[in-house]
């Protein structure tokens, strides 16, 4: 087995967080101000919540991958526990009308963002159960039988997903909800399982949305303000006009890093879900194709992890992080662009928070650990 430690992955990794975190300290320092007197109140946060990232990045770099696949299971039914700590008074915290956060006396967490990981693993976990590493006719014997392809294979995974779904229904998290489901369905689906697998597992998904939009039809007035922001412009489409504002006024070459006018109260959740638009209000189309090319630069290097990766564990890991990383960065991108209902998923390395930061320097963690060990 060689060991070839990833430095292209380690340092684009370094410099998004470097740039993130000079980017935010000048951000949120108005915020800071107006809200805590201070202007270093977020960054000092947030440089805290990168040094807790480091320390579980570092966890996943040296602990040996074999651990992880032994001891994943465990992991998401912790996870999946954590996810109901929300609904318990004195420590659940409710904010916009959805609890999913919990507090832990110095700090708030957010459980389903390590369920992205957590399922990940598990489910790399599974195949690599069922798909021997050294014989991998094994999978597809099984999936000849159509009895042994039903109970095996499909009906476990259908009862994953639907215990995933009902967990993050009860937070009102649709978009984390879609972000795993899609992540996982790749994993699936790159393991060779039969089409109709994935294909009625999507039907399935979507007649859950229909039920979703049908009793709870604010999701459905995203849709229609998405595509007629004029519609609402003080309510539900003031965000996305706002974020079309911020990108258009950095224009080329935009503003200059803290020259942000937007970020002054007149952009919703600008640390958060519209940091992108203040990237393109600062350092316009030169910054936001700077970043895009990052995330494609991410994509490349994991896929080659995954190709690179022995087992059966390792690849399927590697597809499920670069998938979710990559998904989740579209999604926030498309939604700040237009392109996308905004659905308050953060872009991952830059935006403001600790859970995400946390669980995506983890993923990193176990990348660089797979990238070793292939």
């Amino acid at each position: 087995m060689k060991h070839h430690f990833n430095y292209f992955l380690f340092f684009l990794v370094v410099f998004i967080l470097s740039f993130s975190m000079v980017f935010l300290a000048c951000l949120s320092a108005s915020a800071s101000l107006q809200k805590f007197g201070n202007t270093h109140y977020f960054i000092f946060n947030q440089l805290i919540n990168a040094l807790i990232a480091l320390v579980f990045a570092l966890i996943a770099y040296f602990v040996p991958l074999t651990f992880w696949k032994k001891w994943a299971p465990f992991l998401l039914f912790l996870n999946l526990i954590a996810m109901f700590f929300v609904f318990i008074p004195g420590i659940g915290i409710k904010a916009g009308g959805a609890s999913r956060w919990f507090s832990i006396g110095f700090t708030s967490v957010q459980p389903s963002e390590f369920l992205k990981i957590t399922s990940i693993l598990y489910l790399s976990a599974w195949i690599a159960s069922k798909l021997s590493d050294t014989n991998m006719s094994s999978w597809k014997s099984i999936a000849k039988n159509g009895y042994h392809n039903f109970v095996y294979i499909f009906a476990p995974f259908f009862v994953f997903l639907g215990v995933i779904f009902g967990t993050l229904y009860l937070q009102s998290d649709a978009s984390t909800m879609g972000i795993i489901t899609l992540t996982l369905l790749a994993l699936y689906f790159s393991a060779k399982t039969p089409l109709w697998h994935t294909l009625c597992i999507i039907a399935g998904g979507l007649s859950i949305v229909l039920f979703m939009v049908k009793f709870e039809p604010y999701r459905l007035s995203r849709w229609f303000v998405f595509l007629n922001p004029d519609a609402d412009p003080l309510g539900q489409g003031y965000q996305l006009r706002q974020s079309i504002i911020s990108l258009g006024s950095g224009g080329f070459f935009g503003k200059g890093l803290g020259m942000s006018t937007q970020k002054f109260g007149y952009l919703p959740e600008a640390m958060t879900d519209s940091i992108f638009a203040i990237i393109g209000e600062e350092f316009g189309f030169i910054g936001t194709s700077i970043v895009v090319l990052v995330f494609i630069l991410f994509f490349w290097l994991g896929i080659n992890i995954a190709k690179k990766s022995t087992d059966q564990f390792s690849k399927m890991t590697a597809i499920g992080i670069v998938v979710w990383i990559i998904l989740q960065a579209f999604i926030n991108i498309t939604s700040t662009i237009g392109f996308f209902p905004i659905t308050g998923v953060p872009l991952p390395f830059f935006t403001y928070g600790g859970s995400h930061l946390v669980a995506e320097l983890f993923a990193i963690g176990l990348l660089l650990n797979i990238s070793k060990n292939k």
